[in-house]
């Protein structure tokens, strides 16, 4: 069942925008060039790549036949081996002197962690080029509403990198939820297994060299500065408080995706959450995230009345329901399950491998409803990248633009929130117009673990409990500044 279509024409010509008049060129369309067997000069886009040394080099792999023109890193040995990829691209560590000196970039691909994916992207945006930014959209609530007013207000196209967005799958699901046949939804349980790198852990104690071909001020960006440690970079930075999202941040876009696209969650009205031991540095090894949705406005063949979603993370899984088969499919890697009046859908991330079960039975579900697929393109490479690349090009909104991803990214962070606020005991109330939560009190305390760094062979009781400091906080405000983060002197938006 194909049923894709190109997207990639309806909204706005790349020909026209700040972008291209910054850049001085034309694009010519294909299908001026039809037959030649190539694209011409003139139809690549060229793109610049900043934080490459990961997932950036995915992307920018993924988006064949294009000129990428600038590689941007703070660490250029981490980077190397995509430096030597693209030979004749300028290389640079401070994006904002690479967005400065070059103006001939159409658009940018942003992988760099979580902390400074708003900074690097709003800069971007405000000198009129198009961004893909890879998941999760930003590290804070605020940040995400920034990012979804800025890209209305620049015009630019904006795609984030939750590349299962554009599968086929993401829609089936959405076929079947739209055409009732689930019945009506009230519950849904998402799950994962990561982390599977460090989380729950103290400051590192050891105080380690730079290495030279590391710029560590610029990889702290808009962050307190702490000392360099190898615990934070590479990849590694994931589970520290201040530069990642942990679990949730990293999963959530992926697993969140089809909940949240298929069951139209906009923002959610409360949340709540539990997890293991919380500590002012780092995000919890695992943890359950609850969120009240309201009725949102039923479709043709679905009401969407209230729901509860449930996140599960660190191995956790949700308890399977009795009447559900014993060979039913709930991956223990990660996945999702609707529980609806009439039956169940379980799937993998992004929808993958969906199955429908009813009365213990597993079925096949007639849709009544038909959405687009996202197309592949002619020229290969990914999917989601590609739909970015030709909406640049030919006018169009790419499947998560940050009109969609936005929004959907403020649902994904508010979960650590609700992680960093457990000791409230307490449902956080959630007023979305103003990102806020409403019932906490002016002199209200949080309680939270502070983990002394201590090195021992053998660590008993009394060591355990002599490595733990109880820390005090007005609720208040820490909920204000993990909603807004104060950004380091030199890095305001």
């Amino acid at each position: 069942m194909n049923k894709k279509s190109n997207r990639s024409l309806s909204r706005r010509g790349f020909i026209g925008t700040t972008a291209t008049a910054v850049a001085g060129f034309s694009i010519v369309p294909r299908n001026a060039v039809a037959g030649l067997g190539h694209m011409p000069p003139s139809d690549k886009l060229n793109i610049a790549g900043i934080g490459i040394g990961g997932k950036g080099k995915v992307n920018l792999r993924n988006m064949p036949g294009q000129n990428i023109v600038a590689l941007c890193d703070v660490d250029w040995d981490y980077a190397n081996p995509v430096f030597d990829s693209y030979p004749k691209a300028k290389k640079y560590k401070d994006y904002r002197k690479m967005l400065e000196k070059q103006k001939d970039i159409d658009a940018v691909v942003i992988a760099t962690p979580d902390h400074t994916h708003t900074v690097s992207a709003a800069a971007a945006m405000e000198l009129g080029k198009n961004v893909y930014l890879q998941k999760p959209l930003t590290h804070t609530v605020w940040e995400s509403r920034y990012l979804t007013k800025l890209a209305k207000k620049t015009g630019v196209v904006t795609q984030m990198g939750n590349e299962g967005h554009s599968s086929d799958s993401v829609y089936e699901v959405a076929e079947v939820v739209h055409s009732g046949c689930l019945g009506t939804v009230k519950e849904a349980q998402v799950w994962t297994n990561r982390p599977i790198w460090r989380q729950g852990m103290p400051k590192p104690l050891t105080e380690v060299k730079i290495p030279k071909t590391l710029d560590w001020d610029l990889f702290i960006g808009p962050a307190k500065m702490r000392a360099y440690n190898p615990e934070y970079h590479p990849w590694i930075w994931r589970g520290w408080w201040d530069f990642g999202t942990g679990a949730l941040g990293d999963m959530g876009c992926h697993l969140l995706d089809v909940p949240n696209f298929a069951l139209n969650l906009g923002a959610p009205t409360a949340f709540q959450a539990s997890s293991s031991l919380v500590n002012t540095e780092s995000a919890p090894v695992s943890a359950k995230v609850s969120f009240l949705f309201p009725a949102r406005e039923n479709l043709p063949y679905c009401a969407l009345p209230e729901l509860e979603l449930t996140w599960l993370d660190g191995g956790f899984m949700p308890a399977r329901p009795f009447d559900l088969p014993v060979d039913a499919p709930m991956n223990p890697g990660g996945g999702f399950m609707f529980v609806g009046s009439k039956a169940t859908l379980i799937a993998e991330s992004y929808g993958a491998n969906w199955k429908v079960y009813k009365n213990g039975t597993e079925i096949i579900p007639e849709t009544k409803v038909s959405i687009d697929r996202i197309p592949d393109d002619e020229n290969g490479g990914g999917r989601h990248e590609m739909h970015f690349v030709n909406c640049c090009k030919n006018g169009g909104t790419p499947a998560s633009s940050f009109e969609y991803a936005g929004p959907f990214n403020e649902m994904v962070v508010m979960g650590n929130l609700a992680v960093r606020m457990q000791s409230l005991k307490k449902t956080l109330l959630w007023d979305s117009e103003n990102m806020k939560v409403t019932n906490l009190s002016p002199n209200e305390k949080l309680v939270t673990t502070k983990l002394l760094p201590f090195s021992s062979d053998v660590v008993t009781r009394n060591v355990e409990r002599k490595a733990k400091e109880r820390v005090e906080w007005n609720a208040q405000e820490m909920c204000e500044e993990w909603i807004k983060h104060d950004y380091r002197e030199g890095w305001s938006l």
